[in-house]
């Protein structure tokens, strides 16, 4: 059973230490380099969350309200998806897809003022912007240029 939590280093951490192949860092950063920018930036507008599957940790994300969410919505009440990742032992099980259908529940259960989430997928991330599409995100025609390439916008509104 999937199930999402707030992350907690002392009991999380060594779970989402799994490396990420090349390819897959050119669309996500690892928990590890999510989590070092969160320290740097002393931020407290971004919440790491953990993926469990039958309480073992599985991946990982992070719930941002900080500004980088205007990049893609004028909504102030919006949250920004970013960094997710599964660990690759665990993947092709559906675990990603699961969490991003659950991601809405557990917003709305701990952040009532959110109601939209945003996110942006790599164009060449094919399988992760179906993923996305299946849990329910929208894709209505905008893009930006990302990092590693131009990005698809999208968003579900809760």
């Amino acid at each position: 059973m999937v199930k999402l939590e707030f992350f907690k280093s002392e009991e999380h951490l060594s779970g989402v230490s799994y490396s990420l192949d090349e390819s897959q860092l050119r669309f996500t950063a690892s928990a590890d380099q999510a989590l070092q920018r969160i320290r740097e930036r002393d931020d407290n507008h971004a919440f790491p969350i953990i993926i469990l599957e039958d309480n073992i940790p599985a991946g990982f994300f992070v719930l941002d309200f900080g500004n980088d969410k205007f990049e893609l919505t004028d909504n102030e009440n919006a949250v920004l998806v970013r960094s997710l990742s599964v660990n690759p032992v665990m993947q092709g099980k559906g675990i990603g897809k699961i969490a991003m259908m659950q991601v809405d529940d557990f917003i709305r259960e701990n952040f009532k003022q959110c109601d939209e989430i945003v996110l942006a997928v790599n164009q060449e991330n094919d399988s992760a912007y179906h993923i996305y599409l299946k849990a329910g995100y929208i894709y209505d025609g905008k893009t930006r240029m990302g990092r590693n390439g131009p990005q698809y916008l999208m968003y579900k509104k809760l």
